[in-house]
């Protein structure tokens, strides 16, 4: 598989385009002000303590205090503060945790009032960016996260991977590790850091300490609400954590960031630095024709090769996806066939639409419904495949009695929302219209459906611009090559731009 990187850079936003063989799986925006993303730290100050939730509100200078539940507070919250109240009345030099002693735990089912009060300074790390009305999900149980290793303070445990597997592997790296790192501090093993030699990893764990003293010395001047330490760009955390061997390219177009990029490939992965290009090109999302799929994937309807859609929706509280087989019914000899197909497929998009658009909370899909229980399972079966290489944590119930399937996925920041509709003036007043750039994609896939569905004859009825623009690229030659039909084009200027028709052998409209 053709794996490549495209990173688009402009003074307002870094947006992300992973490729798997020219297809759009995975799309990130980075805003430049964005200043709350996850694993981000700050020194914030307890706002206000709700007993009713067993919860705490906490300045970190966003508009909306954020959320620190109880459970959120961490065993080792005693040992945190005890640790912060050190440092900021100077008592605290060292920076590691050599010589620190570690306070008992808090309970698990305790009350937050007993462990915090009103106008107390807390370190607080970003679980969850600000999302709709809501201000970030804060947490208490901190960690620095690198390439191989997750470095955890006031913890001596080791934890691995679940998807290493490998025994003798997991000794290796387990044995490696305690002999490495720094005294009360948990290190948790990343999948990636299988059979990694010893250098690799020591370094590693060489930064995140590094990054640790330089918590030690913003605590020490720092005036809350600040934030005291920054996580990664997301271009440089998308790359620390998927960059594999897999990876084919890697193209930017912003000279500077193309630069800290580079030295980042350095440090992280020396062996790849020649696969990252600096490209030229202001729109390079356009030359690499990821606009396109953007426009036409981030829609309320999706369609898919073989004509069959989806139907997106979302509200507050979940998000409904609705799959309909569109022209595709006589595809199979029965219906139950049909349906599987349709709903396999319509499975497999759902996974990349969940990635693409990071939906996350509850999802509902109401799939084209099935009698035998045996093609049930099986679409269960490939659902949880489709999704197994999706890094958000997720869980997929089987098919309600109602032809329902349930999915929950991790929502740590908020949906990507894409406008893919277009305004056009129109002599009763302006509309919006589905993109524009979709429109001869459109228009192409109709006519393929129709011809499929058995019309001898059709021709197509549109604006004199979009009848020159066929013509000019010899459209009907290709579909003369690909159909063995000649398609003929009549315009006429009464037809907005956007709007066309297919016309059958008794000169009616064909609906598509």
């Amino acid at each position: 598989m053709n794996k490549e990187l495209i990173i688009d850079a402009s003074s307002e936003e870094v947006r992300i385009a992973l490729l798997e063989d020219k297809r759009l799986v995975e799309l990130h925006n980075e805003k430049s002000d964005n200043q709350y993303s996850v694993g981000d730290l700050y020194l914030g100050r307890i706002k206000k303590i709700v007993p009713g939730l067993n919860a705490a509100f906490v300045d970190v200078g966003y508009e909306k205090d954020a959320f620190l539940h109880y459970l959120d507070l961490g065993p080792q919250l005693k040992s945190l503060k005890k640790y912060l109240t050190g440092i900021r009345k100077k008592k605290s030099k060292e920076k590691l945790l050599n010589s620190f002693t570690f306070e008992k735990d808090i309970e698990k089912d305790g009350k937050i009032n007993d462990v915090l009060k009103q106008g107390q300074e807390i370190v607080v790390q970003i679980a969850k960016e600000p999302i709709s009305t809501k201000g970030p999900r804060i947490t208490c149980e901190l960690s620095l996260a690198g390439r191989f290793l997750v470095l955890v303070p006031f913890s001596d445990r080791i934890s691995i991977s679940s998807r290493i597997r490998n025994k003798a592997e997991k000794v290796r790296l387990k044995s490696l590790i305690e002999s490495i790192k720094p005294k009360n501090f948990g290190v948790i093993i990343r999948t990636v850091a299988e059979s990694k030699k010893v250098a690799e990893l020591d370094q590693d764990l060489k930064d995140l300490v590094s990054r640790w003293e330089g918590l030690h010395d913003s605590i020490q001047e720092a005036k809350p609400p600040q934030k005291i330490l920054g996580e990664l760009s997301k271009s440089a955390a998308f790359l620390r954590d998927m960059l594999n061997p897999s990876y084919n390219g890697i193209a930017i177009n912003e000279k500077v960031l193309h630069e800290e990029i580079k030295a980042y490939l350095n440090t992280i992965a020396p062996e790849k630095v020649n696969i990252l290009k600096y490209v030229n090109k202001p729109r390079i999302f356009d030359h690499f024709g990821i606009e396109k799929q953007i426009k036409s994937l981030f829609g309320r309807n999706v369609t898919m090769k073989s004509g069959a859609y989806l139907v997106i929706e979302h509200t507050e509280a979940l998000h409904v996806i609705d799959v309909n087989s569109g022209n595709t019914a006589k595809k199979d000899k029965d219906q139950e066939s049909n349906a599987l197909r349709v709903n396999i497929e319509s499975a497999q998009e759902i996974a990349r639409q969940l990635k693409l658009r990071d939906m996350g909370g509850i999802i509902v899909v109401d799939f084209i419904d099935q009698r035998k229980a045996e093609n049930r399972k099986a679409l269960l079966n490939k659902m949880i495949e489709f999704m197994k290489d999706d890094k958000a944590k997720h869980h997929v119930l089987p098919p309600s009695k109602f032809g329902l399937v349930q999915i929950t996925r991790q929502r740590v920041r908020p949906e990507m929302e894409i406008k893919t509709s277009e305004t056009i003036p129109t002599a009763d007043g302006s509309k919006e219209v589905r993109a524009t750039i979709l429109l001869i994609d459109d228009i192409e896939n109709k006519l393929k459906q129709i011809l499929a569905s058995g019309h001898k004859k059709v021709s197509i009825h549109c604006h004199p611009f979009i009848r020159a623009y066929f013509q000019q690229h010899k459209y009907q030659w290709k579909w003369l090559r690909q159909n063995m039909k000649w398609i003929k084009i009549t315009s006429s200027n009464s037809l907005p731009l956007v709007e066309y028709h297919f016309i059958d052998e008794k000169g009616e409209n064909i609906k598509a």
